[in-house]
């Protein structure tokens, strides 16, 4: 999945993407989703994507180095 470009996106679109993109699998060990948010969420994590601040893929490297 691309991520929607803040740009060329509503904020309802890229707020979908997010949800989307961090839904639980249900399958912690092979997954890793949990292990990259840290026990956050992800609409909080990326609400300057959501609010078109930043790009998705900026928080993310972020996210992934902290």
């Amino acid at each position: 999945m691309t991520p929607p470009k803040t740009g060329e996106s509503t904020a309802e679109e890229r707020r979908a993407f997010v949800l989307e993109a961090w839904k639980c699998l249900h399958n912690c060990e092979e997954c890793g989703k949990c292990r990259i948010l840290k026990g956050r969420d992800a609409e909080t994590l990326y609400s300057e994507y959501i609010d078109g601040k930043q790009e998705y893929m900026d928080i993310t490297l972020k996210l992934r180095n902290i």
